[in-house]
Protein backbone atom coordinates (compact mmCIF):
# COMPACT_ATOMS: atom_id res chain seq x y z
CA UNK A 1 0.00 0.00 0.00
CA UNK A 2 1.26 3.38 -0.81
CA UNK A 3 2.16 6.03 2.06
CA UNK A 4 -0.21 9.01 1.62
CA UNK A 5 1.53 11.96 2.73
CA UNK A 6 -1.29 15.39 3.38
CA UNK A 7 -0.24 18.72 4.00
CA UNK A 8 -2.85 19.99 6.23
CA UNK A 9 -1.59 23.25 6.69
CA UNK A 10 1.33 25.62 7.64
CA UNK A 11 3.48 23.05 9.56
CA UNK A 12 0.94 20.27 9.81
CA UNK A 13 0.92 16.79 8.14
CA UNK A 14 -0.87 13.65 8.18
CA UNK A 15 1.27 10.58 6.86
CA UNK A 16 -1.35 7.54 6.89
CA UNK A 17 0.73 3.80 5.86
CA UNK A 18 -1.14 0.32 6.24
CA UNK A 19 -0.17 -0.64 9.46
CA UNK A 20 -0.68 3.22 11.36
CA UNK A 21 -1.23 6.74 10.95
CA UNK A 22 1.22 9.42 11.88
CA UNK A 23 0.15 13.18 12.04
CA UNK A 24 3.04 15.85 12.90
CA UNK A 25 2.18 19.24 14.65
CA UNK A 26 -1.44 19.34 14.26
CA UNK A 27 -3.16 22.75 13.93
CA UNK A 28 -6.16 24.70 12.70
CA UNK A 29 -8.09 20.91 12.29
CA UNK A 30 -11.48 21.64 11.21
CA UNK A 31 -12.40 18.35 12.06
CA UNK A 32 -12.16 15.27 14.52
CA UNK A 33 -10.78 12.42 12.95
CA UNK A 34 -9.70 10.76 16.01
CA UNK A 35 -7.72 8.21 13.80
CA UNK A 36 -3.92 9.15 14.49
CA UNK A 37 -1.73 5.77 16.19
CA UNK A 38 1.15 8.36 16.70
CA UNK A 39 0.91 12.57 16.91
CA UNK A 40 4.79 13.68 16.19
CA UNK A 41 5.16 17.36 18.35
CA UNK A 42 8.53 19.56 17.41
CA UNK A 43 8.53 22.13 19.84
CA UNK A 44 6.26 23.95 22.06
CA UNK A 45 5.36 27.00 19.88
CA UNK A 46 1.44 27.21 19.54
CA UNK A 47 1.29 26.43 16.11
CA UNK A 48 3.15 23.44 16.56
CA UNK A 49 1.88 22.37 19.72
CA UNK A 50 -1.69 22.90 20.31
CA UNK A 51 -3.49 20.07 22.86
CA UNK A 52 -6.90 21.15 21.47
CA UNK A 53 -5.62 20.06 17.92
CA UNK A 54 -3.82 17.04 19.28
CA UNK A 55 -7.07 16.19 21.08
CA UNK A 56 -9.09 16.25 17.59
CA UNK A 57 -6.60 13.46 16.14
CA UNK A 58 -6.42 11.38 19.31
CA UNK A 59 -7.94 7.79 20.48
CA UNK A 60 -7.68 5.71 23.38
CA UNK A 61 -4.62 4.29 22.11
CA UNK A 62 -2.55 7.56 20.57
CA UNK A 63 1.22 7.58 21.44
CA UNK A 64 2.30 11.36 21.67
CA UNK A 65 5.78 12.27 20.86
CA UNK A 66 7.15 15.33 21.94
CA UNK A 67 10.49 17.08 23.25
CA UNK A 68 10.69 17.36 26.91
CA UNK A 69 10.61 20.77 27.41
CA UNK A 70 6.71 20.45 25.61
CA UNK A 71 5.52 17.45 28.30
CA UNK A 72 4.09 20.21 31.00
CA UNK A 73 1.72 21.17 27.92
CA UNK A 74 1.37 17.91 26.90
CA UNK A 75 0.97 15.59 29.83
CA UNK A 76 0.82 12.17 28.43
CA UNK A 77 3.54 12.28 26.30
CA UNK A 78 6.82 10.21 25.59
CA UNK A 79 9.86 12.46 25.65
CA UNK A 80 12.45 12.56 23.03
CA UNK A 81 15.37 15.04 21.94
CA UNK A 82 17.90 15.36 19.25
CA UNK A 83 19.78 12.09 18.99
CA UNK A 84 17.16 9.72 20.51
CA UNK A 85 15.33 7.14 18.58
CA UNK A 86 12.02 5.01 19.35
CA UNK A 87 9.64 2.71 17.58
CA UNK A 88 5.76 3.36 17.87
CA UNK A 89 3.02 1.34 16.25
CA UNK A 90 5.59 0.33 13.41
CA UNK A 91 7.28 3.78 13.25
CA UNK A 92 10.59 4.65 13.95
CA UNK A 93 11.45 7.93 15.09
CA UNK A 94 14.97 9.51 14.68
CA UNK A 95 14.80 12.54 16.85
CA UNK A 96 16.90 15.52 15.10
CA UNK A 97 18.13 18.76 15.76
CA UNK A 98 16.11 22.25 14.72
CA UNK A 99 17.14 25.36 15.81
CA UNK A 100 17.94 28.90 14.73
CA UNK A 101 21.45 30.00 13.70
CA UNK A 102 22.24 34.00 14.54
CA UNK A 103 18.22 34.80 15.36
CA UNK A 104 16.46 33.74 18.51
CA UNK A 105 13.19 32.14 17.89
CA UNK A 106 14.76 28.44 18.19
CA UNK A 107 17.44 28.34 20.62
CA UNK A 108 19.07 24.95 20.07
CA UNK A 109 19.59 24.89 23.73
CA UNK A 110 16.05 23.98 24.10
CA UNK A 111 16.98 20.70 22.24
CA UNK A 112 13.77 21.24 20.13
CA UNK A 113 13.34 18.52 16.99
CA UNK A 114 12.74 17.15 13.77
CA UNK A 115 12.53 14.12 12.54
CA UNK A 116 13.68 11.46 10.56
CA UNK A 117 9.95 8.57 10.29
CA UNK A 118 11.04 5.43 9.04
CA UNK A 119 7.47 4.04 7.92
CA UNK A 120 7.70 0.68 5.80
CA UNK A 121 10.64 0.98 3.34
CA UNK A 122 10.25 4.24 3.34
CA UNK A 123 12.26 7.57 5.50
CA UNK A 124 10.22 10.38 5.58
CA UNK A 125 12.31 13.58 7.25
CA UNK A 126 10.34 16.70 8.90
CA UNK A 127 12.71 19.58 9.59
CA UNK A 128 10.86 20.97 11.80
CA UNK A 129 11.47 24.99 13.00
CA UNK A 130 15.00 25.16 11.64
CA UNK A 131 17.61 27.11 9.83
CA UNK A 132 20.10 25.80 7.31
CA UNK A 133 22.25 23.50 9.84
CA UNK A 134 25.30 21.53 10.41
CA UNK A 135 23.72 18.04 11.42
CA UNK A 136 21.47 18.08 7.92
CA UNK A 137 24.58 16.93 6.24
CA UNK A 138 24.38 13.70 8.31
CA UNK A 139 21.62 12.48 7.14
CA UNK A 140 21.42 10.24 4.53
CA UNK A 141 18.61 8.01 2.64
CA UNK A 142 15.73 10.10 2.81
CA UNK A 143 12.84 9.45 0.43
CA UNK A 144 11.09 12.66 1.49
CA UNK A 145 12.00 15.76 2.68
CA UNK A 146 9.32 18.10 4.38
CA UNK A 147 10.96 21.36 4.82
CA UNK A 148 10.06 25.03 6.44
CA UNK A 149 10.45 27.52 3.53
CA UNK A 150 8.95 31.18 4.98
CA UNK A 151 11.96 32.75 6.33
CA UNK A 152 11.88 34.81 9.20
CA UNK A 153 11.77 32.16 11.51
CA UNK A 154 13.10 29.18 9.64
CA UNK A 155 14.79 28.72 6.42
CA UNK A 156 13.57 31.00 3.64
CA UNK A 157 12.77 29.19 0.27
CA UNK A 158 16.33 29.44 -1.41
CA UNK A 159 17.93 28.18 1.92
CA UNK A 160 15.56 25.04 2.07
CA UNK A 161 16.88 24.31 -1.53
CA UNK A 162 20.20 24.33 -0.55
CA UNK A 163 19.49 22.17 2.15
CA UNK A 164 18.06 19.36 0.04
CA UNK A 165 21.49 19.80 -1.87
CA UNK A 166 22.69 18.68 1.04
CA UNK A 167 20.21 15.89 1.91
CA UNK A 168 19.65 14.77 -1.40
CA UNK A 169 16.12 13.57 -0.63
CA UNK A 170 14.52 11.72 -3.85
CA UNK A 171 11.40 14.24 -3.14
CA UNK A 172 10.70 17.17 -1.24
CA UNK A 173 7.56 19.21 -0.10
CA UNK A 174 7.65 22.67 1.49
CA UNK A 175 5.62 23.47 4.36
CA UNK A 176 5.50 26.82 6.72
CA UNK A 177 4.15 29.11 4.17
CA UNK A 178 0.50 30.58 3.39
CA UNK A 179 -0.18 31.25 7.15
CA UNK A 180 1.55 33.46 9.28
CA UNK A 181 4.35 33.79 7.61
CA UNK A 182 5.70 32.80 3.91
CA UNK A 183 3.94 32.68 0.59
CA UNK A 184 3.25 31.08 -2.51
CA UNK A 185 6.46 32.60 -4.26
CA UNK A 186 8.28 31.11 -1.40
CA UNK A 187 7.66 27.92 -2.04
CA UNK A 188 8.29 28.83 -6.12
CA UNK A 189 11.76 29.60 -4.71
CA UNK A 190 12.34 26.30 -3.32
CA UNK A 191 11.04 24.17 -5.84
CA UNK A 192 13.46 26.13 -8.47
CA UNK A 193 16.52 25.56 -5.68
CA UNK A 194 15.70 22.29 -4.09
CA UNK A 195 17.21 19.82 -7.11
CA UNK A 196 14.77 17.29 -6.49
CA UNK A 197 11.56 16.32 -7.50
CA UNK A 198 9.10 18.82 -5.35
CA UNK A 199 5.23 18.35 -4.96
CA UNK A 200 3.94 21.58 -4.38
CA UNK A 201 0.85 20.55 -1.81
CA UNK A 202 -2.11 23.07 -1.59
CA UNK A 203 -3.29 22.85 2.30
CA UNK A 204 -5.17 19.81 2.10
CA UNK A 205 -3.76 17.87 -0.56
CA UNK A 206 -1.84 14.85 -0.41
CA UNK A 207 0.73 13.02 -2.56
CA UNK A 208 1.52 8.72 -2.23
CA UNK A 209 4.83 7.13 -2.12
Amino acid sequence: MPIEIQWIRHASFRIAAAEAVLYIDPWKLHAAPHDADVVFVSHSHYDHCSPADIEKVSKGETTIVAPPETLEKLASATGIAPGEQISVKQITIEAVAAYNIGKSFHPKDNDWCGAVFTIETKRIYYAGDTDLIPEMSDLREVDVALVPVGGTYTLDGEEAGAACKQIEPKAAIPYHWGDIVGSADDAQAFADAAGCEVHLLQPGESVSI
